[in-house]
């Protein structure tokens, strides 16, 4: 995001706002943005409940029943994320037929847009493979 010339990053995990100055990250808070962010998910497999779907995606058993249980009291439970060992982020999206889908999560390239989200995921799907938008609002995760 660009701001008074400088290019932002927040992050939502921490809730504070970090300033990229020529690649350098410095900490400087600034006013968070708690606008919804879209950001698109590779469908591997779909299960009957968030913690099988987690379990496929090889988190371990102790934090897959701590990342569901954390989102039902943040009030946040259509979407799980988390990044696994190794460095690759994941995340469990509850779909329309209230099934939930076990996704290789791209939040880097997650966007304020809907439609520029699914503009994202239909260059990163590949033949054969299905897609879903996640939506991450810190709004409700900061509450």
């Amino acid at each position: 995001m660009k701001k008074d010339g400088q290019l932002y990053e927040f992050c939502t995990a921490t809730g504070r706002g970090f300033a990229r100055l020529r690649d350098c990250v410095t900490r400087e808070t600034m006013k968070p943005d708690f606008s919804p962010a879209y950001f698109p998910a590779i469908i591997c497999a779909e299960f009957d409940s968030p913690i099988d779907a987690l379990l496929s995606l090889c988190v371990p058993g102790d934090e897959a029943m701590n990342l569901v249980t954390a989102s039902w009291f943040s009030g946040v439970t259509d979407c799980v994320m988390t990044v696994i060992s190794g460095g690759r982020p994941v995340a469990v999206l509850r779909t329309a037929q209230g099934r939930w889908a076990a996704c290789n999560a791209f939040p880097e390239q997650a966007c304020a847009s809907p439609t520029e989200a699914d503009r994202r995921l239909g260059k990163l799907l590949r033949k054969g493979k299905k897609g879903m938008l996640g939506c991450f609002n810190p709004a409700l995760s900061a509450a």
